[in-house]
């Protein structure tokens, strides 16, 4: 799988635990920063380009990681087509991928103890989408993002 992954200054010490951990599951990691805890970073300017690519397919999905991952997931659901969730828990990191076909993953690293974070990102890479009734919720997502124009 094709992971692109980004984290601000407070997500770096994860991120790169969560990139150590991709890797050796045999993912492909692209890493869009930052490269270290100092100076501070804007997560936007980190989040936008993994959004990004998840949704112009050159991920096939994007973890995202700050203090608390909340700024990072909104961040990222921004951008039309992602479905960024913040996982707190096994059954979030479960449930956001079988209900909600998650496609980015926010992380916190200051909220967050490390071996839980790398539990959640494996639940969150082999839990398929369940499909079904959950698609029709989806489609109502997507057909609203084509629909309506944000305007700043």
């Amino acid at each position: 799988m094709r992971v692109a992954i980004g984290a601000d200054h407070a997500g770096y010490p994860l991120k790169e635990r969560v990139k150590h951990e991709l890797a050796r599951l045999g993912h492909q990691v692209e890493d869009l920063g930052t490269d270290g805890a100092e100076p501070p970073v804007d997560y936007p300017d980190v989040c936008f380009p993994v959004a990004e690519r998840v949704a112009d397919g050159r991920a096939d999905r994007g973890i995202v990681l700050g203090g608390s991952g909340i700024g990072e997931a909104i961040a990222a659901n921004k951008v039309a087509g992602v479905r960024a969730a913040v996982v707190t828990s096994d059954e979030t990191a479960r449930l956001t991928r079988l209900h909600n076909d998650s496609n980015v993953l926010a992380l916190g690293g200051r909220t967050n103890a490390a071996a839980d974070a790398l539990r959640w990102l494996g639940i969150w890479l082999d839990t398929p989408f369940e499909g079904g009734r959950h698609i029709a919720r989806l489609r109502k997502i997507t057909d609203y993002e084509s629909t309506h124009l944000l305007r700043g």
